[in-house]
């Protein structure tokens, strides 16, 4: 290992509103790890050319975000189970000179959703999007006994997702694809928002996700609605379904356990997850490191 400290980097296009490197930096300190995290602006273009500079020291690892979670399963060495199920990567671990590309946002996932109380099991959940992120919550949910729904206006690519994961061994059925969301909402008990729609310095700040005001009082009173997004905090979809009465929870606490379970892979100690969810919190408010 170099002298200095080892290296994690994010590999994101859009970068710079990420809370990743307030997170991990906390951690570090906390665990006595000597190591650094950084988020990079990574265009579709060079992302080959980033991922292969992870295969040597400093670099412990990497997280991967969108647009890049598909495309770098197919640009590491080895897959986990679940990366290979999922067909998407969201932490990468080097090992000697081999990447190694895991999926830790459909656990992380889970344990975010039982923050909020919900049971999946038995339960309709709507799924709005169809990108690596969107995988890794479909996957979840069927794997703890939802039915799902995968909406995307690329009607094909939600069939594509869906096909993917059956063959990967998801419960055949249970997922289907649509076009539009609204016939589906009457049924849902959780409403999950996997699009970039809704985040400060997006392409939309300020829309909803694949339906309209109107159509989300379809909702069925006391369903759930998680948007992945967290900046803001409170994003267009969670206020409107917030006004409704609906339980909501943004993306920090997917965020937060995929992220300790990323850090538990690059570095073999267990997270100081009290230490990583203090440190988001304050990124998220504003609030100075």
């Amino acid at each position: 290992m170099s002298a200095g400290p080892a290296r994690v980097v994010l590999l994101a296009h859009p970068a710079a509103h990420s809370l990743s490197p307030r997170m991990h930096d906390a951690a570090f300190a906390a665990a006595g790890v000597p190591a650094r995290y950084a988020a990079l602006d990574v265009p579709p273009a060079e992302l080959a050319a980033a991922v292969a500079r992870l295969r040597a020291a400093p670099y412990l690892g990497a997280n991967v975000s969108v647009p890049h979670k598909e495309a770098v399963a197919r640009l590491v060495d080895e897959l986990t189970g679940a990366a290979r199920a999922v067909g998407a990567v969201n932490t990468v671990v080097r090992h000697g000179a081999r990447l190694v590309g895991h999926n830790t946002d459909a656990p992380g996932f889970l344990r975010g959703l039982a923050e909020l109380g919900f049971d999946p099991a038995g339960a309709g959940c709507l799924v709005l999007g169809a990108g690596g992120a969107a995988r890794a919550v479909v996957w979840a949910l069927l794997g703890a006994g939802a039915r799902v729904v995968v909406v995307n206006r690329d009607a094909a690519r939600a069939e594509r997702l869906v096909a993917d994961l059956e063959a990967a061994g998801a419960p055949a059925g249970r997922a289907t694809a649509a076009p539009t969301a609204a016939p589906h909402l009457p049924a849902a008990r959780l409403l999950v928002n996997t699009t970039s729609v809704g985040m400060a310095g997006g392409p939309d700040p300020d829309g909803l996700p694949l339906l309209t005001p109107a159509q989300l009082a379809a909702l069925p009173a006391g369903a759930g609605v998680v948007d992945l997004v967290y900046r803001p905090a409170l994003t267009p979809l969670l206020r409107a379904a917030a006004a409704r009465g609906h339980a909501t929870q943004n993306g920090l606490p997917m965020l937060l356990w995929q992220g300790a379970l990323a850090f538990e892979a690059w570095t073999g100690r267990p997270a100081p997850a009290a230490v990583m969810r203090e440190a988001l919190e304050r990124g998220l408010a504003g609030s100075p490191a």
